[in-house]
């Protein structure tokens, strides 16, 4: 397929309509998602010769929207604008779970009321959930923040997955995965010959598909190729709040409890227990900066049968106490 050989119908009253796409860029969102939504757009347009699509800039104030790496970028509105939009796609990356701003929400709900639909990259579905636009939805967002989005919202269809598009609503998990979500998009709207073209100009070899898993397999993850040593570790991300036996991994490894130990030793540097505990905080972590759970709250879902236990074990791992650690991170935000 050559750029020549891309054709739209004069029936399709799509390709012959400019869509308008508002970016809404929360504080302190990752560039990366961001590109991988807006470049294709661009690509589009230059592939097909048309102006398929045009785009705006939108920040909570109107001023310049600054990124996480502190890439500042100029917008032409401020949320509450009665501008037109097709589409909306919010950018969030950081702690989004901090981001809690009505007059945002409620202008969401408003455009959503309008038919505009409404995306959301990274850590953006979690500003979508604090607007209830995902009721009834299925949706994704990036691993990181998963756990406290369930937490928050456990009504949610969350899945795993790279990227999400029901209906009037679009999720990505973020980094490169809205690569992938773009493909599909401009598939939908005008055709797989501009989508493929758009991916090979993008130097984008492989198309994932949206059910595709957002990690790494651990193989990979953790540079390990012991098959029986892999299922366990596996079996303990999955069981984080409930932890299985050390007799239970060893059965589930089909070797005995010692020669398990001798293997985490081996492959990891540390023990079972040790493997463990370290994936408990990492989680409890997150649910301590994403979340207002309360510190019990937290040692339960991690696995810990009290907060006095929770808190000094945190504290021995991280060098301050959850909630220390709390208020330090929502002083940093300016909360």
């Amino acid at each position: 397929m050559t750029i020549n050989d891309l054709r739209f119908t004069e029936s399709d009253s799509r390709a012959k309509s400019t869509a308008h796409v508002g970016f809404l860029l929360i504080p302190e969102f990752p560039v990366l998602p961001y590109a991988t939504v807006i470049e294709p757009l661009r690509a589009a347009n230059h592939l097909s010769g048309r102006t398929l699509y045009r785009w705006s800039h939108i920040s909570v104030d109107g001023e310049p929207a600054q990124a996480s790496n502190g890439v500042r970028i100029q917008t032409e509105f401020s949320v509450g604008t009665d501008a037109h939009f097709d589409y909306v796609f919010v950018c969030a990356g950081g702690n989004p779970a901090s981001f809690r701003d009505p007059p945002t929400f409620a202008w969401l709900k408003q455009l959503a009321r309008r038919g505009v639909k409404i995306g959301g990259v990274s850590g953006g579905p979690y500003i979508l959930a604090r607007a209830k636009l995902l009721n009834g939805y299925r949706c994704t967002i990036h691993w990181k923040h998963a756990p406290a989005l369930l937490e928050d919202y456990p009504e949610l269809d969350l899945r795993r997955s790279l990227y999400e598009i029901d209906r009037d609503r679009l999720t990505s998990s973020g980094g490169a995965a809205p690569l992938d979500m773009m493909h599909a998009f401009i598939a939908c709207e005008h055709g797989s010959a501009l989508a493929m073209a758009v991916s090979d100009w993008l130097l984008q070899t492989h198309v994932r598909e949206g059910t595709g898993p957002q990690r790494m397999a651990l193989r990979q993850r953790l540079g390990i190729a012991h098959a029986p040593l892999l299922r366990v570790i596996s079996k303990m991300e999955q069981t984080v709040e409930n932890p299985a036996s050390r007799k239970e991994l060893a059965r589930l490894a089909e070797v005995s409890l010692r020669h398990l130990e001798r293997l985490f030793r081996q492959h990891l540097g540390c023990s079972i227990g040790e493997h463990y505990l370290a994936l408990r905080l990492e989680r409890a972590r997150d649910l301590v900066r994403q979340t207002s759970l309360s510190v019990l709250e937290i040692a339960l879902a991690c696995g810990f049968t009290s907060a006095s236990h929770f808190s000094r074990t945190y504290r021995t791992r991280f060098g301050e106490a959850p909630l220390i650690e709390r208020r330090r991170e929502a002083f940093g935000r300016g909360r």
